[in-house]
């Protein structure tokens, strides 16, 4: 018999329906020489300290830090799970081969070995590994199940990941409890976690601590149209007044015109963590909630694989594209005009080396009806839908003008642009996307200038404020998070700064929530607000290895580095071994009685306001 091992109870069904294994037994499904049974996510986990060292119970800084010599792993404490691990455990005992159908990640991995592992698991394994779960692709998997062997860096990743947030964060939360928490309150420490926060309070600091400037712009207005002066503001207002005076009586002369013919690109395809922020900017959805939404079409065969960091599709999947834009009915005539030509094909959407294990977020080709989907469920497949069949449309083509023009001695400037033809666009309704960043001044049309001309004009004295950065939102804070606190708005550079992103984009939302559970963060609206918790936390941590977001993405730019066999695993958990080691002396010697008083309030995070 054939053992297949799948993530869920839902997916483990509706796999061995396609097996034809249609025997429900206890806890797993029999027919056609296969057994098809299940996990419920995670059954087991590292060991806790007291595993280790029955020493290590009490929480002690003398105890501290805590280094087990090896890491061991120990079932989930659940009745349930007990349950079903033995009915795992002895199907392994008497199946002759198994194939690891579990999420096609490194936490499915880890997941699926780590039961097996426990189990002790000593028969041939092989992978199912597939972007989708529609019957065709679930088929065409096991025509062609990867060997065990081929995953094995991808699990050693897996468990680097586990073992380092385990160092960290079990050590470093107990030492700052103990050295700084106030009547017994944890103050909670983790790799990825704390420069999260960090990000939010930074912000915070920066919003709170800036101090308004006034400065005055020169602009005039000729032919009704304003033009700004090309020389930089005025720092105060008697200035600005002495320039208006000279070019009021100078005339306005225009210098040139110059015309530029251009394009914009459709938007890129989704990932995971740009999905979560564009749900988030327009339907208000919350990050976690995004990735229920996804994950939820996912197992209902509307979209693929969901935990994904990639824009890019494999030029492979170009033959199918066709069909699954023929399957969007409810888009029929936005996918209509597609169909009069060769579809188009874009190396900004098809890109063989821009992949590794699963493509961008599309649609699967599964007929698309809305009955049974909830509210984000349907937002959220609307976005991978209509950025999907934007992905083929033509650019949009726009004629740029820009007028140069001087009165007096000041030279001063102005743009209008042309849409010649909207492409894309026509996908949104000619509105702009999150991705398309234009300043609505160059939106205008201008009237015909031409170069030498002159006339009268009005000039005005414009006074503006300087205004503080914006608070993150979940949107823009998943965004920080995945480019290590660089951000960005041109997606090329966004796409080389993911390698040194903080965390994986399947655990990015995770974090978010443990900060709103640890009230470390609170929501306002939409905007991300740090408790004084989480601001004294930050305060008092002075280890930038602990909250700087760039040096944590160096350490997940070493663990992807594992992941393509690049990187020594030893050489990851060594460092981190040594860096525990040496801020647990920092901590030990500070001398000040410095304290935190965590709020005992109820997480602050408001519902999805639609």
């Amino acid at each position: 018999m054939i053992l297949c091992i799948t993530e869920k109870p839902s997916v483990g069904r509706d796999i061995a329906r396609i097996l034809g294994a249609d025997r429900p037994m206890g806890g797993y499904m029999e027919g056609n020489g296969y057994w098809v049974t299940w996990t419920f996510g995670h059954l087991c986990t590292l060991k806790d300290p007291a595993d280790y060292e029955p020493g290590w119970k009490p929480w002690a800084l003398s105890r501290l830090p805590m280094i087990p010599a090896r890491f061991g792993i120990k079932l989930i404490d659940d009745d349930g799970i007990r349950r079903q691990f033995n009915v795992i455990k002895d199907l392994l005992s008497k199946c002759d081969e198994v194939v690891n159908c579990g999420d096609a990640g490194q936490e499915g991995e880890v997941i699926q070995r780590w039961v097996m592992q426990k189990a002790g698991c000593d028969k041939p394994i092989r992978r199912l590994w597939v972007s989708s779960l529609t019957d065709e692709a679930v088929r065409e998997g096991f025509s062609h199940l990867r060997e065990h062997k081929d995953l094995d860096s991808l699990y050693t990743a897996g468990i680097c990941r586990a073992i380092g947030d385990w160092i960290l964060g079990i050590n470093a939360t107990r030492l700052y409890t103990l050295k700084y928490g106030h009547d017994r309150q944890v103050l909670s420490v983790g790799r990825v976690q704390t420069p999260t926060l960090a990000l939010v309070v930074n912000r915070q600091k920066e919003i709170e601590n800036f101090v308004p400037k006034d400065y005055w712009e020169l602009k005039t207005r000729y032919r009704d149209t304003l033009f700004s002066a090309t020389c930089k503001g005025f720092e105060n207002e008697a200035d600005g007044q002495k320039a208006v005076e000279e070019v009021r009586e100078a005339p306005f002369v225009i210098d040139d015109v110059a015309k530029k013919k251009g394009k914009e690109a459709p938007p890129r395809l989704f990932d995971l963590t740009s999905l979560q922020a564009e749900a988030n900017k327009k339907y208000n959805i919350g990050a976690n909630d995004t990735l229920k939404a996804i994950q939820g079409l996912y197992e209902k065969k509307l979209t693929t694989y969901p935990r994904v960091d990639t824009t890019y599709l494999t030029d492979d999947m170009y033959p199918k594209c066709g069909g699954i834009l023929r399957s969007l009915k409810p888009y029929a005539s936005l996918v209509a005009p597609l169909a009069e030509g060769k579809l188009k094909k874009s190396k900004k959407v098809f890109d063989n080396s821009k992949v590794t294990d699963h493509h961008a977020i599309i649609p699967t080709g599964q007929p698309f009806s809305a009955a049974g989907l909830s509210d984000d469920e349907k937002h959220v497949f609307h976005l991978v839908a209509q950025r999907f069949i934007s992905a083929f449309y033509p650019d949009c083509s726009y004629e740029q003008t820009t007028v140069k023009a001087h009165a007096g001695k000041i030279g001063f400037k102005t743009t209008g642009k042309i849409i010649l033809d909207e492409g894309w666009r026509k996908v949104y309704a000619g509105k702009k996307t999150a991705d398309i960043s234009t300043d609505s001044d160059e939106d205008r049309i201008l009237p015909d200038f031409k170069p030498g001309e002159t006339g009268p004009h009005e000039p005005v004295l414009a006074k503006r404020t300087t205004k503080p950065p914006k608070y993150y939102t979940e949107g823009t804070l998943l965004k920080a998070m995945e480019t290590a606190g660089s951000m960005v708005d041109d997606e090329e550079l966004r796409e080389a700064l993911k390698a040194n992103g903080i965390g994986r984009p399947s655990t990015r939302a995770a974090i978010i929530e443990t900060l709103y559970k640890r009230n470390y963060i609170r929501q306002e609206r939409k905007s991300l607000r740090a408790t004084q918790a989480g601001i004294d936390l930050i305060d008092i941590i002075n280890e930038e290895l602990l909250k700087s977001a760039k040096l944590t993405g160096i350490w997940e730019g070493r663990l992807r580095a594992i992941e393509a066999g690049t990187y020594q695993s030893a050489e990851f958990i060594g460092q981190l071994k040594q860096m525990i080691t040496q801020i647990t002396s920092n901590v030990m010697h500070d001398t000040g009685n410095r304290c935190i008083v965590a709020e005992n309030q109820e997480p602050t995070k408001k519902k999805n306001a639609k």
